[in-house]
């Protein structure tokens, strides 16, 4: 069960922030975060200190013993008390500010769901391993969902209500692709945006190794294989969170 540490009041957006030991990398992101959006770091285990530093620079803490990154992200999701919602990485790979852009466009119903397509910057960026897992599982992604989608990175905006609505379960390494495929299966509008990728501060804990990035593409595959809910369950998710 997790926790929350030195929660405030309700923000205008909440960003979430899962993280493994990315005490390096966590000054920066933070100092970072767009005025108006509470940054609600997900302390999934780091053995680094990185709770600690992100209480001390004004953010607040979601406790959530469970490893897995769908976890951290559900956890915050649960946790979180804005309309919109924003995830993205600790890592310094991606510049916060990218995501007011979203935000932008979720508050103006121009789209249900946006996705950043990360685009690097310099060739050690993205290592091959981890560009191969995602062009791997893109072409049966867009196969299942009929958007054009391109990438599965952590950048992305939603209203969170919306969200938990969509039950997902995935607590693992599926849980951004289990996103997409359910939010595409509720006829949600889905848009996606070029964003720099840049590099990464610290090691990877998905997808910096062979390994890591074999075990992610498994947990997504799993997720392409769950079946398509019948038309009239889609309704009734449509309509419940109308009703709200």
């Amino acid at each position: 069960m997790n926790s929350v540490t030195t929660p405030i009041s309700s923000p205008a957006v909440d960003a979430l922030l899962p993280c493994l030991d990315e005490a390096e990398a966590l000054p920066w992101v933070l100092a970072r975060i767009p005025a108006g959006r509470r940054a609600l770091v997900v302390d999934n285990g780091p053995t680094e200190g990185s709770a600690d530093i992100a209480l001390g620079l004004g953010a607040t803490v979601v406790h959530e013993p469970r490893r897995g990154f769908g976890a951290a992200c559900h956890a915050g999701s649960t946790a979180a008390t804005a309309d919109i919602v924003c995830f993205r990485d600790c890592d310094a790979s991606l510049d916060p500010p990218l995501l007011v852009r979203f935000v932008r466009q979720v508050r103006s119903g121009g789209a249900d769901l946006v996705l950043g397509r990360r685009r690097p910057r310099g060739r050690s960026t993205w290592p091959a391993h981890a560009r191969a897992g995602n062009l791997a599982l893109a072409r049966p992604l867009r196969r299942r969902t009929g958007p054009r989608l391109h990438d599965l990175g952590p950048l992305r905006a939603a209203r969170r209500e919306r969200l938990l609505a969509l039950g997902l379960t995935d607590r693992r390494g599926g849980h951004p692709l289990q996103m997409v495929v359910r939010a595409a299966d509720a006829g949600w509008r889905i848009a996606e945006h070029d964003v720099p990728h840049l590099p990464r501060t610290g090691a990877s804990k998905v997808t910096g190794t062979w390994r890591g990035t074999w075990q992610a593409v498994r947990d997504m595959s799993r997720v392409l294989a769950e079946p398509t809910p019948a038309a009239e369950n889609l309704t009734d998710v449509e309509e419940g969170v109308t009703a709200r």
